[in-house]
């Protein structure tokens, strides 16, 4: 039996405290987040070292600052020889594995992590940065402008949403599966989803949730 305890990270994409009912917004309902926090510890001054979605994942995974890998925007490379917590994780005898959203870019795609349960959301070439030079000619129109706004909705189906689920089903089962297994050593499972990131689009039930309910504007 191992004397480490098994651990899972689940990480939300433009996922701000001040939407959370654990920190004090009385207008969203997100049940499953605050009993977490209600049994565990709430941080109240823990702070990203980035803005921007790729820097700021690389840092929490070295726990360096973006200066040390170069990592300034979105089409940053996290050179294969810096070290991540996969890395030390491993070196303690655990058996590490990441699913989901990580903006690894590149050939490595582990970055130190044992396994991974799906492949990143965005190809690995490069293929998704658009030619900013070019607005008309965007790979994916909807993505980062207003677009994404004014077309929200409710949504049966869409790219994000079905990666999500795929996100969450491959992580369950790999946490039954170690369950079962004969494998003696701690889990470490770093979870990624792309929501609440835009496009804004929901499945009816929970867009119903907030029926005829008034939202009030962020204070910026």
């Amino acid at each position: 039996m191992s004397k480490h305890n098994n651990i899972l990270i689940v990480m939300a994409d433009q996922l701000t405290a001040k939407a959370l009912g654990c920190y004090g917004n009385h207008e969203v309902q997100s049940p499953n987040i605050d009993k977490l926090a209600n049994e565990g510890i709430i941080f109240e001054a823990a702070y990203s070292s980035s803005p921007l979605c790729t820097p700021a994942r690389y840092a929490f995974v070295t726990g360096q600052n973006i200066s040390r890998f170069g990592g300034y925007d979105n089409a940053s490379y996290l050179p294969s020889t810096m070290p991540t917590f996969g890395h030390y994780l491993r070196l303690m005898g655990y058996k590490t594995s990441v699913s989901g959203k990580m903006h690894f870019v590149g050939s490595d795609q582990l970055h130190g992590f044992e396994s991974r349960l799906t492949t990143d959301v965005y190809p690995a070439d490069f293929g998704w940065i658009p030619d900013w030079t070019k607005p008309d000619e965007r790979i994916d129109l909807w993505y980062h402008n207003m677009s994404s706004v004014k077309q929200a909705g409710v949504a049966a189906i869409t790219n994000q949403l079905c990666y999500d689920e795929e996100v969450g089903n491959t992580s369950v089962r790999a946490i039954y599966d170690h369950a079962r297994s004969e494998d003696e050593r701690p889990l470490f499972l770093l979870t990624s989803f792309i929501h609440p990131h835009d496009p804004y689009a929901a499945r009816k039930k929970y867009w119903d949730l907030y029926e005829n309910t008034q939202i009030s504007l962020p204070n910026v």
